[in-house]
């Protein structure tokens, strides 16, 4: 029965991983149609919050036990991580207009390494000599896979900047998911967290696009940060019946319901392994649908920084003594 329940944590979390992966290929066909990194999060999060408020009233009312509600100290704390949730999507989107798609991903999945740094930092413990090596592997796979050491290549800083801003935000977002009110059913963990990302997501609505339109000292403000006006115009609704819906499926509503599933069933360690898979899904779509070119030596990359995810969370001796025993 165990074994069963491994496999369908694996699967759960192979397929969430990989519908994930599809996400930022998707983003970049709505920009090539003209839509803005203020609709496609807007859309994202507002279909996202109105899936999940659907599917938590089914489950309410079809549930034959009482479900577990949140104390208000734990709406504020999930609130307050769910900002980092909205972070994500908006730094990874906006480093996707800079960057290709394939880039912006192995800028994301630096919160491998990111995350190594945080839990030492909570711990007080300096990492296992395995995830140095670990994060080794990691930076010199992340030379391979943006391809560096090509000097015909010339990445754009705002890109990278944004895509390690994303992989902050994303470190910080898998901290808190796996600590704050883990006894809440799943929808409703993720309606208040999504409610805390929306927040950033309409800040930047209004700052990016909305408000310069009306407030002259808010348009100056806006122009200090770029020069690019292009962006200041009214919101285009039709995102909603053209983007907007996969973007929240694949984004804001399948692949947290799997993943709570899945991680469960997995483990931590397992299921980060297979989580990965978002790496080589998003770089495969990214050059089926978008023709971008990936060289074999950011596969080499690629291959190194799954390498060193299975490696940092392979199970140690003492664990497997832990497990015998």
């Amino acid at each position: 029965m165990k074994k069963k329940n491994i496999l369908k944590g694996v699967l759960f979390v192979g397929i969430g991983a990989s519908i994930y992966g599809m996400l930022a290929t998707f983003v970049k066909m709505a920009y090539h149609d003209g839509f803005t990194t203020s609709e496609v999060t807007t859309s994202q999060f507002v279909l996202g919050l109105t899936g999940l408020l659907i599917l938590n009233f089914i489950q309410t009312i079809t549930s034959k036990q009482k479900l577990s509600m949140p104390s208000s100290k734990e709406v504020r704390m999930l609130l307050l991580a769910g900002t980092s949730l909205g972070g994500t999507s908006l730094f990874y989107y906006i480093a996707v207009q800079y960057i290709n798609v394939s880039i912006a991903i192995v800028l994301l999945m630096q919160s491998v390494w990111f995350s190594v740094v945080v839990e030492s930092i909570i711990t007080k413990k300096l990492p296992n000599t395995r995830k140095v090596v670990s994060v080794v592997i990691v930076l010199l796979g992340t030379v391979l896979a943006t391809n560096l050491i090509n000097m015909e290549i010339e990445l754009d800083w705002h890109g990278v900047f944004w895509g390690l801003m994303a992989a902050a935000s994303y470190t910080l977002t898998m901290f808190t998911s796996n600590t704050l009110a883990t006894h809440l059913p799943v929808f409703r963990k993720s309606i208040i967290m999504l409610a805390g990302g929306s927040v950033v997501v309409f800040a930047f609505l209004f700052f990016a696009q909305i408000g310069p339109m009306y407030f002259d000292g808010l348009k100056s403000l806006y122009l200090n940060f770029t020069d690019n006006t292009e962006h200041i115009h009214s919101f285009n609704y039709s995102i909603f019946l053209t983007y907007g819906f996969v973007l929240a499926l694949f984004g804001t509503i399948i692949p947290p319901i799997l993943f709570n599933v899945g991680f469960p069933n997995a483990g931590l360690g397992l299921g980060s392994i297979v989580s990965s898979l978002e790496l080589p899904v998003s770089v495969t779509m990214a050059f089926v649908l978008l023709g971008e070119k990936v060289f074999l030596i950011q596969w080499v990359g690629i291959v190194l920084i799954l390498f060193a995810i299975v490696l940092m969370n392979l199970p140690s001796k003492k664990e497997k003594e832990v497990s015998m025993a």
